[in-house]
């Protein structure tokens, strides 16, 4: 379960207001809101372990600024904003950061990565954005995440693919103890696959409900 208390963080350009929501387990949580709102500034928290911010983030109970090292191993985070080893091959930019995951399992990633279709001998560089998309889900599955974390990524992905991710990300629920979050703008995501949507506006969240399916 992840929760937002009271965050706030304020920035020269933009603020994020008095951010409250608990997004539980066993669900898929939906932030909504049109560019600028201020989504992916709000998830870009859980990711930075030096993020300024007011207000408390939590993770199953425990601050996720008490002790980030051990909530990087459980956070899966999918964006097109991640930074990896461009020039580097899939394989070699998994042999420099699964070290960082204690429950890192290889044979998961290489069956997810079949899966897929994604060869990880490719450049990163060479990589469509749907292969990110798959390369970044295949790497958190492999490392047991237990919060799942999608920044857009669907936008743009094919309809194929999308029903095949949907079907994944659903098993994980099913069969995982995992929560997961994502942003998106796709209101077929959002009427077919969210249980709880919250919506962000100016950096505030006006609303934050079950989806009524």
């Amino acid at each position: 379960m992840l929760e937002f208390r009271n965050v706030s963080k304020k920035s020269k350009k933009f603020e994020l207001k008095n951010i409250s929501f608990t997004a539980e387990e066993g669900f898929i949580t939906g932030i909504v809101g049109v560019n600028g709102a201020g989504k992916t500034t709000l998830l870009n928290l859980l990711k930075d372990e030096k993020a300024d911010y007011e207000g408390e983030i939590l993770f199953n109970g425990e601050s996720i600024k008490n002790n980030h090292d051990t909530f990087r191993g459980m956070l899966g985070f999918v964006s097109d904003d991640n930074a990896f080893f461009e020039e580097f091959t899939v394989a070699q930019n998994v042999a420099m950061l699964s070290v960082f995951y204690p429950e890192w399992d290889g044979e998961v990633f290489k069956a997810r990565m079949k899966e897929f279709g994604v060869s990880a001998g490719k450049k990163m560089s060479a990589l469509s954005r749907g292969e990110r998309v798959r390369f970044q889900l295949a790497f958190a599955m492999a490392h047991n995440a237990r919060l799942y974390v999608f920044d857009e990524a669907t936008a743009g992905m094919d309809p194929v693919f999308r029903k095949d991710f949907f079907k994944v990300i659903h098993e994980l629920i099913a069969t995982e103890p995992v929560t997961v979050v994502m942003t998106t703008h796709i209101e077929e995501d959002i009427c077919k696959h969210m249980d709880y949507i919250g919506v962000l506006d100016a950096g505030s969240l006006k609303s934050f409900s079950e989806v009524e399916q």
